[in-house]
């Protein structure tokens, strides 16, 4: 008879503050991008370049995670071990918060950014090692709750993460107007990010310095892939191509011209008919000298989508007619569910990162982006309202009881939302009748009953749906609509990563890696978005999530036929829909 393994709580315990920084960085990003578009007078898509540095940065961690053990035939951080990758993965984010210390210090755009990119590369070194870390810790029979109520803590920093970021950057006053914006201090920014660093450094010590967290080292060799990397190298090249002149059309002399007119038609105060003739004039000007800028950064944004999309589908069809030198690409479940992680996260992002844009519109109420906070604490917190309700199968309820359990948690975790909105004084009216599409999640819960290719695809459904609602109504039906995507994404992340890592073997660590690097959509998507915005409205531009919903549900349904084809029942795989 086997000795139960025991938890390791304290290191356990240490390791969830971890997921905890991931959700709480992450969805502030989504207050910081419409005050930075103010405060740095910026367009839709420039605020967004926000999250392309934050998400960019997780693609390149893992690739060149994946670089190194593809040229040296081990895993980097199975060598390092799971502690040590950890403690450098937090060092290397307080590195960031020290670099968006002294960018915010210096009122510098391009700094802060830098800052957020190191800080989320970081972030992928940690996000590589954690995973696995939190199954090494215990009976690895109850693995998936461990890593489930890492993700329950990281839907509580999604949560707060707004609420926190909002009152380092406008206090208690929730009447700050946007042309205010710019006249604001930033000194309780710097000091939210000094204590972000040091939060960074602390857990640091304590991985480092217990004794109770074990070293968690591998000497596994990797499996070889160099069709699979040189298609990864070749993608990497050509987005960098694309995303250059997009970069460089900022500098150019065209751009300084457009700055310069802005700046002139901001002085002008008065209201006299030659005043309004040169208001006028300057404003033909700016949309004569914008309309081709904004024209080229377009098709090359849609370049770099066509980059990965294309890419991954040649991976997909050469692997198909020969299989050796792709390693885990060789299996079609695993490639389309990269494309189905950068589609996931692209849209999740994009939907919150521009819904303060969308906010400010006054058929969506007008507001400032002072007062925004409650609805992208929302929006992050249904996702923390779908994982609680997905976590409850790991508890291995019956009858009864999870059906309780399966109404009640959700309510739960819809009530935490208002009372932590509520401590913050922040006022939430307007959000109680959005019980109602909490409700409907709950029997989306029901229908799918734990299948996990049913349950992907009921939920990309859903965010079909409430996405065509938001574009074709204003208002609070509206408003409800574009939150409830956060809902409906709720369960992807882990219903596709399962889905894609099935039958896959010896393979399944390459391809878990694979699938991280495609965090990346959280990068391409969200400007795209912000582009779309730029040139057809911002509401409009809500149009992308439908597609991208519409992919994730047909990546529910071409799986479960290539897994059937494989021999593989997808509707009994365990712990695929948590």
């Amino acid at each position: 008879m086997q000795t139960p393994v025991k938890t390791n709580y304290p290191a356990l315990y240490t390791l969830i503050t971890v997921f905890f920084f991931w959700g709480f960085i992450a969805a502030g990003n989504s207050i910081f991008i419409p005050f930075c578009k103010s405060y740095f007078s910026l367009d839709q898509f420039q605020s967004q370049l926000i999250d392309f540095a934050f998400y960019t940065a997780y693609y390149l961690g893992a690739l060149g995670l994946f670089m190194y053990s593809a040229f040296r035939g081990k895993d980097l951080v199975g060598i390092w071990g799971y502690k040590k990758s950890i403690v450098y993965g937090l060092l290397f984010s307080a590195i960031g918060a020290g670099v968006m210390i002294v960018a915010v210090e210096a009122n510098m755009y391009v700094g802060m950014l830098l800052g957020l990119f190191t800080v989320a590369l970081g972030f992928s070194l940690q996000q590589t090692a954690a995973n696995p870390f939190a199954i090494l810790l215990g009976d690895p029979k109850t693995g998936a709750s461990r890593v489930n109520l890492g993700g329950g803590i990281n839907s509580f920093g999604t949560t707060i993460g707004p609420l926190i970021v909002a009152f380092a950057l406008f206090g208690t006053t929730a009447a700050v107007t946007d042309t205010q914006i710019s006249s604001l201090e930033l000194s309780k920014v710097i000091l939210l990010y000094i204590g972000v660093g040091l939060l960074f450094l602390a857990a640091a010590a304590l991985f480092y310095f217990s004794k109770k967290v074990p070293a968690g080292t591998a000497d596994e060799p990797m499996e070889k892939s160099g069709k699979a990397l040189r298609t990864l190298l070749v993608m990497t090249v050509l987005l960098a191509l694309c995303f250059a002149p997009v970069f460089n059309s900022y500098q150019s002399e065209t751009a300084f011209q457009l700055e310069a007119l802005q700046t002139e038609l901001a002085e002008l105060t008065t209201a006299t008919p030659a005043d309004q003739a040169l208001i006028a004039a300057v404003s033909a000007k700016i949309m004569e000298v914008r309309e081709p800028l904004e024209q080229n950064r377009m098709r090359w944004l849609m370049a770099a989508l066509l980059v990965v999309v294309g890419g991954l589908l040649y991976a997909n069809r050469a692997a198909v007619k020969k299989p050796e030198g792709w390693g885990a690409m060789r299996y079609p479940q695993l490639v389309l569910g990269m494309l189905a992680i950068f589609t996931y996260v692209g849209v999740e992002v994009a939907i919150g990162s521009n819904l303060g844009e969308l906010l400010k519109l006054p058929e969506f109420g007008g507001l400032q982006s002072s007062e925004i906070a409650p609805y992208i604490s929302m929006y992050w917190g249904s996702l923390m309202i779908g994982r609680w309700a997905g976590a409850i199968s790991v508890f291995k309820l019956g009858g009864w009881k999870k059906s309780l359990a399966l109404i009640l948690v959700p309510l739960i975790a819809f009530g935490v939302i208002l009372g932590a909105n509520s401590l913050a004084g922040k006022d939430m009216t307007a959000l109680y009748y959005y019980i109602l599409c909490v409700l409907l999640q709950i029997a989306a819960f029901f229908i799918s009953k734990d299948k996990p290719a049913r349950t992907l695809l009921l939920f990309a459904i859903l965010g079909v749906t409430a996405m065509v609602i938001g574009l074709m109504s204003t208002g609070t039906v509206a408003i409800y609509a574009f939150l409830a995507g956060g809902l409906a994404c709720s369960i992807m992340w882990p219903a596709i990563f399962s889905l894609s890592l099935l039958g896959l073997g010896k393979y399944t660590a390459q391809g878990s890696a694979f699938l991280v690097m495609m965090i990346l959509g959280g990068g391409i998507l969200p400007p795209i978005q912000g582009k779309l915005s730029d040139i057809v409205g911002i509401h409009q531009s809500y149009f992308l999530p439908v597609l991208c919903f519409a992919y994730l549900a047909l990546f529910a349904w071409l799986v479960k036929g290539i897994l059937t084809r494989q021999g593989i029942d997808v509707d009994v795989a365990e712990g695929a829909s948590h």
